[in-house]
């Protein structure tokens, strides 16, 4: 299970989803912890599966408009920009870049108003660049910007109107991801009233969703490959629900990246605040925060696909990604979804939160 090759699995194309379900809470719930009569649910019946006086976590980090079309001021050549993070105070960010050929220092770029971007540092071991862009980063994406769409999700002619609302969960507030926390997209406000009405606690954090969630794994073995650093933030609110005993349902694998390094960095205590995580984790890690989990299908030999298998047990997992596939689900950021359990092996409250 240390092998990238490990984390296959045959995905027909037209799995794919292409488009969001009818309606939020309109897919389908994959729920391989259940009997064989109960697997398959619809999204709408999550909560009764959900354990009494869980607190549900979900991640409000909003998409933001970060990809950005420019042109070479040279040349006229075509480069498309997706702003990641700031590298400095002073209107400095790192971005991927993609043109046909290499893009030096120096060169101008010049968005579709006409605003001018200057590439002032080329191309890291990561693949991104550091430019310097003209004005405020949010005047600019919503001046020139493009809603980030995974390349898996074909729109030639650039995102539709509906992607606008639907590639954004109903709760994100905090700007500043590049792709949406997928899980989130499920759940609608009846759902959520729902969750409270039981007696269940509903809370938020942020993790600013980057390279860390989607850069593809590409070392043969798994424990050569380091994840890219994302920043989250979580309030005192929510670290005081998660720490109190109580059974704890995070809505996608990015929240279980942020409680499981907030529980790390705080000895075996989830400490409110800003930091940063790298937590890569693979089978063989010890949870020590997350007891439930509601996750979208993810990509073949992904780090997400990992983190699953390492909550759910490995074996479940590529099994239900199997039966996902020969009952026809829908794949990706907006397919259908999961609700898993915690493998019992993968617990310990004394987890020093280093790959294993």
């Amino acid at each position: 299970m240390r092998r990238r090759a490990d984390y296959h699995y045959p995905l027909p194309a037209e799995l794919i989803a292409q488009v969001p379900a009818d309606c939020r809470g309109g897919s389908r719930l994959l729920c391989p912890n259940q009997p064989a009569h109960r697997r398959h649910r619809q999204f709408s019946e999550l909560i009764e599966l959900l354990p009494d006086n869980a607190v549900v976590v979900a991640n409000d980090a909003r998409v933001r408009r970060a990809r950005i079309h420019t042109h070479k001021a040279e040349t006229g050549g075509a480069v498309e920009l997706l702003l990641l993070e700031p590298s400095s105070a002073d209107g400095q960010w790192r971005a991927l870049a993609r043109a046909s050929k290499p893009i030096r220092v120096g060169v101008q770029l010049i968005t579709s108003s006409g605003q001018h971007i200057e590439v002032v540092r080329s191309r890291a071991s990561d693949g991104s660049i550091i430019v310097q862009l003209p004005q405020d980063v949010t005047s600019l994406c919503s001046l020139d910007g493009e809603l980030p769409l995974p390349p898996y999700i074909q729109r030639p002619a650039g995102p539709l109107d509906a992607d606008g609302e639907r590639y954004q969960t109903i709760f994100a507030t905090e700007m500043g991801a590049i792709a949406a926390p997928t899980a989130g997209l499920h759940f609608n406000r009846e759902t959520i009233a729902a969750i409270s009405a039981r007696g269940m606690t509903w809370t938020t954090l942020t993790l600013d969703v980057g390279l860390g969630t989607f850069a593809p794994v590409r070392a043969d073995n798994i424990d050569e490959h380091a994840l890219h650093s994302e920043r989250y933030r979580i309030s005192a609110e929510t670290a005081t629900a998660v720490n109190s005993g109580r059974p704890v349902v995070a809505i996608g694998t990015t929240v279980v990246r942020a409680l499981e390094s907030a529980w790390t960095e705080g000895g075996g205590v989830v400490c409110p605040g800003p930091s940063v995580t790298e937590l890569f984790i693979t089978p063989g890690y010890s949870f020590g925060v997350v007891t439930h989990l509601v996750t979208n299908f993810h990509l073949p030999e992904s780090s997400l696909l990992m983190l699953v298998a390492a909550f759910a047990g490995y074996q479940l997992t590529l099994d239900a990604y199997n039966e996902a596939v020969a009952a026809r689900y829908r794949f990706f950021s907006y397919g259908d979804a999961m609700f898993l359990e915690r493998d019992g092996s993968a617990t310990n409250q004394s987890n020093d939160g280093s790959k294993q």
